[in-house]
């Protein structure tokens, strides 16, 4: 799994390579979360290709699968989209994602990691 851990200030993050495939399904996520809760940070940035071709066609189901497990473990996400071009509808659902506290996206790496620093009020589970 290549991810790398930046320690910040208040608050640390995994970061997942950008051009790069990271996630491939679901499970996927499980070993994302490992990392990132065992290295301390519950928080990771990721970039598009790090996600598998399906998750921006909400037909294919692998957004909410990967979005449920990231929220399950309360693993804050947030991913720098650049100006790739979103299909109507993961548009709407990237907005809806932006109101709340889990998973964002972002036009470029400085505001993703803004909102990571951020407090998030509760992190992992066990955590305190």
């Amino acid at each position: 799994m290549n991810l790398t851990i930046v320690q910040r200030p208040g608050a640390g993050y995994a970061a997942g390579p950008p051009g790069e495939a990271l996630i491939e399904s679901d499970s996927d996520c499980v070993d994302v979360i490992g990392l990132c809760l065992g290295s301390g940070v519950s928080s990771v940035l990721l970039y598009p290709e790090n996600f598998p071709s399906g998750f921006f066609d909400l037909k294919t189901g692998e957004a909410g699968a990967i979005l449920q497990k990231f929220r399950t473990y309360h693993v804050r996400v947030a991913v720098v989209m650049g100006s790739l071009p979103l299909g109507n509808r993961f548009a709407q659902m990237a907005a809806e994602e932006n109101r709340g506290p889990h998973f964002r996206f972002f036009e470029d790496r400085e505001a993703a990691e803004a909102w990571l620093g951020e407090d998030a009020g509760p992190g992992p589970a066990g955590s305190g």
